[in-house]
């Protein structure tokens, strides 16, 4: 994909936020700081429920009684931050140790990918695919960890941890 395919895809992933803002207020117009970088207001960023978590599917873990770990590091995610509607880039670690199913690799990709054209913060999409792999998966105990590449000099790392009650 050339220059002219990425700025027609990150024209559509705006486009598409603002047709979600406009829905999610109706009552107050929709302003734009400039032509193509959209302006969001607190009433119009969507948090709850990721309506693509069924994407997510699992295979039975061989060894349920065995106690190991599993790590998984995804170094290419991306989302859109919701304020300026520049791509954020950041790189997720799993960390689990499985009970009863393990997570398949491929939907874990492709569930990922969804998130390319969400207008969300870090902090909510980190808890956000975190709640959805703790309600498919079921670990023991798990960790996801989102770092956030460097905006404006500064860069943030994201923890959220999980143990399963007994």
């Amino acid at each position: 994909m050339g220059v002219s395919g990425s700025i027609c895809c990150i024209l559509r992933g705006l486009l598409r936020y603002t047709q979600v803002a406009r829905a999610a207020c109706p009552r107050r117009p929709f302003q734009l700081q400039s032509r193509f970088i959209p302006v969001f207001t607190p009433e119009s960023i969507i948090v709850p429920g990721t309506p693509f978590a069924d994407q997510l599917e699992c295979f039975d873990n061989s060894y349920p009684d065995r106690e190991y770990s599993i790590e998984i590091f995804c170094p290419e995610f991306t989302s859109i931050c919701p304020k300026t509607g520049q791509p954020d880039f950041g790189t997720l670690v799993f960390r689990y140790v499985p009970d009863r199913k393990c997570v398949e690799l491929k939907s874990l990709k492709l569930y990922l990918q969804k998130f390319r054209n969400e207008g969300i913060f870090y902090e909510n999409v980190t808890n956000r695919i975190f709640d959805d792999f703790l309600a498919v998966v079921k670990p023991r105990s798990a960790t996801l960890e989102s770092r956030w590449g460097a905006r404006g000099g500064i860069t943030s790392t994201i923890t959220v941890s999980h143990t399963q009650s007994i």
